[in-house]
């Protein structure tokens, strides 16, 4: 009988592909949610990078400066004087110039339709960064079943969301010196549905991180419920400083905890019907966003200590109940300071990129509170776990 040896570090070698293999076998999808994962984390960044460049472009009251919608052929700005004089004179015509910004010079229409343009610009390039990689995945078949519908469902929320910032500027070009504020929290509230769903996607296409077998059960329900009460008034709070943005509630009342020397200011319910109130009426809107955010914040503290009583030590949910407690910390020291300096404009920026993180970590750590692993991965782990047994076992004999 004839015998033949191979060298120990080809049989490793072939071991080690085994278990590339049945991993691969496994889980087949592994590697493409991986790289689809990483292209929607990569556009949730561009989307908050968006929102900052929306807040400074109202902040700058920069949003009317550019008065027609053209998808295709504005992405190009002016390019030559004349094309300028054309763009400043068409801004000359809406009520915003006449009686806010008349006498306006060309440099200064220059420095306003710059974050405008930017604006609109980011917005096109979020929307090419999402749909040609999507096609990509698509085409190559590398979008696992079932998870195409939401990718394409993103999709049109986004084309959906560039509507709705056109009917919101629409608003201001002929009866209104600016644009309505329910449309721009419309906009804005849209903006971060978006963000957050494609965010909590992007999360669960993610290897999960391992957790200890003591640790490896679901959560209590009481936390999971507690935490999504904590994302839904992280957004709502955000929507209601949407409205302090655009009513610039923020440049009266600058004094915390008080207003005015009173815990609920003069004229809080001075609009009929009642509701106006908290949509209209800068007194109130005010109020409602100070409420608004320190309940947010109090929750935020509650998940916190629950998290430290009910879930196991060093878990990544326990890792990610200390990030949100820092992000809620350094929002609520954002929005003092920035009431009290009676609105910078850096510091106020600032605030509103503090409560897209506050709502990042919000989401994260509500997604960290699912089963540790699906049935799939568990399956998937057993397997690859026997068959490097076997493959062990026939290299040793």
């Amino acid at each position: 009988m004839r015998l033949s040896f191979r060298p120990y570090h080809d049989r490793t070698e072939t071991v080690t592909s085994s278990r590339q293999r049945a991993a691969v076998a496994a889980d087949p999808h592994g590697a493409n949610d991986r790289a689809i994962a990483t292209w929607l984390l990569a556009c949730c960044a561009m989307i908050f990078l968006m929102v900052l460049i929306g807040g400074i472009t109202r902040l700058t009251e920069s949003g009317l400066s550019i008065t027609e919608w053209k998808p295709i052929a504005g992405i190009l700005p002016p390019l030559s004087d004349a094309a300028w004089q054309a763009e400043f004179d068409k801004y000359k015509q809406i009520p915003e110039y006449q009686y806010v910004h008349y006498g306006m010079t060309l440099a200064e229409f220059k420095s306003i339709f710059f974050w405008e343009y930017i604006h609109r610009l980011w917005g096109r390039l979020i929307g090419i960064v999402f749909a040609v990689p999507f096609l990509w995945f698509l085409v190559r078949g590398r979008i696992r079943p079932g998870l195409w519908p939401r990718l394409a469902a993103l999709f049109v929320l986004g084309g959906l969301q560039g509507v709705v910032g056109w009917y919101m500027v629409k608003s201001g070009l002929a009866d209104r010196v600016d644009v309505s504020q329910y449309r721009l929290v419309a906009h804005l509230g849209l903006a971060l549905f978006i963000y957050g769903a494609m965010l909590w996607v992007a999360l669960g296409l993610l290897p999960q991180p391992p957790v200890a077998a003591t640790a490896a059960k679901a959560p209590p329900a009481g936390l999971r419920h507690l935490s999504s009460l904590l994302v839904l008034m992280v957004f709502v709070t955000l929507l209601s400083g949407g409205f302090v943005a655009k009513l610039n509630a923020g440049l009266v009342y600058n004094t915390f905890p008080l207003m005015d020397g009173r815990w609920i200011p003069d004229g809080y319910a001075q609009m009929e019907p009642f509701w106006r109130n908290w949509f209209e009426n800068i007194p109130a809107v005010q109020f409602d966003h100070r409420l608004l955010a320190m309940s947010t914040a109090a929750v935020a503290v509650l998940t916190w200590l629950a998290a430290q009583r009910l879930l196991p030590a060093a878990t990544p949910a326990r890792r990610a109940g200390h990030a949100l407690l820092a992000a809620a910390a350094l929002q609520v020291m954002l929005g003092i300071s920035t009431l009290l300096l009676v609105v910078p404009i850096p510091l106020a920026a600032a605030h509103q990129a503090g409560a897209v993180v506050l709502l990042t970590a919000a989401i994260v750590f509500r997604h960290r509170l699912r089963a540790p692993a699906p049935a799939r991965f568990l399956a998937a782990d057993a397997q690859r776990s026997a068959l490097g047994e076997h493959e062990a076992s026939s290299v040793r004999g």
